[in-house]
Parts: structure tokens; C-alpha cells; sequence
């Protein structure tokens, strides 16, 4: 039997609410199981408290990324809350080739965008159980005042009418179940053939040779 590092990885989108724990829900899907990478975005926000170059996010000025939005660096770009977010190629590119399963946390602009160019891509979207707990996990952050806090909540009820363009839901209510039901969505979605060219060509070629041969 083949191993997923024998198959090309699959590219796989993550989106969700401000507040809806999508971040903390890729963490743990590296922590558990090691055949997905995470693309490290590029942003021109500041960087928050404890987050590194390089790690969390590539942290550069709008100049340089409009630089790389022109040399056709990136997969895909986006405007959010006044800054660019963007997916830089090369990186993603050379860990789908490895086998690995590719995560872009990325917004949902970005997301239909990575979609339409890699229709193999997997869509999924995060969300609380309900918008009062979304309200509630944005408020408990401490870290905004009420006025962003009703920003990011207006930006979710329009991100909300976008929702139906993804693959699949998932609800994150208890962190390790919905990490288990991405890992269960991951796998299904690596047997669909779309995402095994490779073994449907050679099993079809096959059977055509044993079709020759036996009319010859």
C-alpha cells in the first residue's frame, strides 16, 4: 500500500470568524500529526506580542509586497483591515511535491482565489457554534477595544455570505474533535480521484494493455 508521502499532498485552505479559533486549530492539527506543513504568510500588519518573522507570519512593508505581487511571487493576495495578506509560491510548491499536506490559514477573499486557480484545493471553514460565542471569545481576547470588536464582527456577518463556496464546515466547539473531523475530511479527500491522476493513469493504462492483448 502507498504512502501519502508517495502522493502528492493536497493544498488545503483554512478560513474562518475572527475569533473562531482557526489558528489554534491548525496548531494542533501540526502538533498531532506530521504529514501537513503550514505556508507561512506574508503580512504587512505589525507584528503582535510574541509573534516572530518568519514563524507565525513573513512581516514586510507595502512596497515590498506590492514588489511581489509584480514578480508573480505569490499564489494569492488579499486586503484585510487595511493590510495585505498574501501566500508566498515557492515554499507551498515544494512541500506539496514532498507529499506533505499544505495549510494556508488565510482569509476568505484569498480563499475563492486559491480555489479558482488550484480547483483540487480543499476549502474548509471554521466557525464557533453560534455568534454569541464568537462574540464572547472576541471580548475575552482583552487585547481590543469594543469599537474593533464590532468591526470584526460586522467583517464576520459579511464573510458569512461566502460561507457556501467552501467544501466543508467544521464547527470548533471542542478543539481535538474538530481536529480529528479535519484529519477524517483530509483523508476522504485524498482518495477522490481528482487528487490520484497519477495512480488512476497507471491502473488505466494497464487495464488498456490487457484489452490489447486480448483482441490481438
Amino acid at each position: 500500500m502507498k504512502s501519502n508521502m508517495e502522493q502528492k499532498g493536497i493544498l488545503i485552505v483554512i478560513s474562518g470568524f475572527s475569533g473562531a479559533g482557526k489558528g489554534t486549530l491548525v496548531k494542533e492539527l501540526l502538533r498531532r500529526y506530521d504529514d501537513y506543513a503550514l505556508s507561512v504568510s506574508m503580512t504587512t500588519r505589525a507584528p503582535r506580542a510574541g509573534e516572530r518573522d518568519g514563524v507565525e507570519y513573513f512581516f514586510t512593508d507595502k512596497a515590498h509586497f506590492e514588489e511581489e505581487i509584480e514578480k508573480g511571487g505569490l499564489i494569492e493576495y488579499a486586503s484585510y483591515c487595511g493590510n495585505y495578506y498574501g501566500t508566498p509560491k515557492a515554499y507551498v510548491e515544494e512541500r506539496l511535491e514532498a507529499g506533505q499536506n499544505v495549510i494556508l490559514e488565510i482569509e476568505i477573499q484569498g480563499a475563492l482565489k486559491i480555489k479558482k486557480k488550484f480547483p483540487e484545493s480543499l476549502l474548509i471553514f471554521v466557525t464557533p457554534p453560534n455568534a454569541e460565542e464568537l462574540k464572547r471569545r472576541l471580548e475575552g481576547r482583552g487585547t481590543e477595544s469594543e469599537e474593533a470588536i464590532a468591526n470584526r464582527l460586522a467583517r464576520a456577518a459579511e464573510e458569512s455570505e461566502g460561507v457556501e463556496a467552501y467544501d466543508y464546515l467544521v464547527v470548533n466547539d471542542k478543539l481535538e474533535e474538530s481536529a480529528e473531523e479535519v484529519q477524517r475530511l483530509v483523508d476522504a479527500a485524498r482518495r477522490a480521484p481528482v487528487r490520484r491522476e497519477k495512480f488512476v493513469k497507471e491502473i488505466r493504462e494497464g487495464l488498456r494493455s490487457f484489452a490489447k492483448g486480448a483482441q490481438e
